[in-house]
């Protein structure tokens, strides 16, 4: 019977940013600890941009940061200064290679490519089934969504789903000082919809293509979509693609489960995507940072949640996104229009205070808020 203090299952950002801490700590060395994925072998799948005051624990992998971002609607420009703040970009390889490095120096953690067949734990066990065989552990820290969560009434359920392509311009057309964060001047037909530029040179830069929608579109569809923008770009008559990238996140208001006895949800699965905009980087390392800190006082685990009123918020913007476009792309205009930007990223981070809470909801158009308000109340089933 094999035995570990701490299973991670997922290898994943959540699995590997907790296997990360829990090294970086200095305090578990003399737990076996055993970190489970389908496989290892990753990919450049996707990358995560956050906002950061401070030097942060994955700085080494940080590809590029901006102080300054864009964001563009059919109404109006305007340019952020976002200090003391720095918008960061993190690259997909470039966090798991590095990750992975640090762990299989580890003597005291075991890595495994396998399907997590089942995962249990109860008043008297807890174990994951790998290949027929039980594996047991004191504490299981699970990162995998099994299956799309049974949605009750009140909760919404969409797909912000993307594909980006770094290009190479054959002129220098972009400012690598500032970042495109949104640009909505883009046909808001098949759901709400905005592409933002991250760019690495003068000649190089990850443009991505996003939709909030119910369902994916078919692959050439996004091509078309990338192409179609990309001609509106100021001398870009030439660019050759030198990366893809393509990805799918669930943004919903569904109240996912902390823990089951001594399983805990971390990641997407334990609730750490901001419903309302899909951020989910920055409140992974939150809360593993919280959790190592739980275990080096050998404590049990508690895993945090969103508080109450900013899973209300979410409530209601995932349900103004489900319904209209148009009102969504006015609601982001309005946000980045007529808010300094420590406001929006501390209502973003869901940490602003009530005051910060009542400036922000006061920017925004009233009717859609309302209306989506009464739906809630009365608990009207999502359209």
């Amino acid at each position: 019977m094999q035995s570990f203090d701490y299973i991670i299952s997922g290898g994943g950002c959540a699995g590997l940013s907790l296997a990360l801490r829990l090294i970086e700590s200095g305090n578990f060395s003399d737990k076996k600890i055993l970190l489970v994925d389908l496989s290892f072998n990753k990919s450049n799948d996707r990358t995560w941009c956050f906002w950061e005051k401070e030097t942060g624990l994955f700085e080494p992998v940080v590809k590029q940061h901006w102080e300054k971002l864009w964001f563009y609607s059919e109404d109006f420009s305007t340019l952020k200064d976002i200090f003391p703040y720095r918008y960061k970009m993190i690259r997909g390889l470039d966090f798991y290679t590095y990750c992975l490095e640090i762990i299989r120096r580890q003597a005291n953690i075991q890595i495994r490519e396998a399907r997590i067949e089942y995962i249990h734990s109860d008043e008297k066990e807890s174990y994951i089934i790998l290949n027929g065989e039980k594996i047991y552990a004191q504490y299981i820290f699970n990162s995998v969504l099994f299956k799309k969560p049974f949605l009750n009434k009140k909760d919404h359920y969409l797909l912000q789903h993307f594909k980006g392509w770094v290009v190479e311009s054959r002129n220098k057309i972009f400012n690598p000082e500032e970042a495109v964060l949104m640009d909505f001047r883009v046909s808001q037909q098949q759901g709400t919809a905005f592409v933002y530029i991250m760019p690495f040179s003068k000649t190089r830069a990850l443009i991505e293509y996003t939709l909030f929608t119910k369902n994916l579109l078919k692959d050439p569809e996004y091509d078309e979509l990338l192409r179609a923008y990309m001609k509106n770009i100021p001398g870009m008559e030439g660019y050759e693609i030198l990366e893809e990238e393509f990805g799918v996140i669930p943004m919903t208001s569904h109240h996912f489960p902390a823990r089951q006895h001594h399983i805990f949800n971390i990641g997407i699965a334990g609730g750490q995507t901001r419903a309302s905009t899909g951020y989910t980087f920055q409140f992974i390392q939150k809360q593993t940072a919280e959790i190592v800190k739980q275990l080096t006082m050998n404590k049990e685990p508690r895993i945090s949640r969103f508080p109450g009123r900013f899973r209300f918020y979410d409530r209601l913007f995932l349900d103004v996104l489900t319904r209209s476009n148009k009102d969504s792309a006015y609601v982001f205009g309005y946000l980045f229009g007529f808010n300094p930007a420590k406001d929006i990223f501390d209502f973003l981070d869901a940490k602003s205070s009530l005051l910060q809470d009542f400036m922000v909801i006061s920017s925004l158009p009233k009717k859609p808020f309302i209306r989506a308000a009464l739906r809630d109340m009365f608990r009207v089933t999502p359209a």
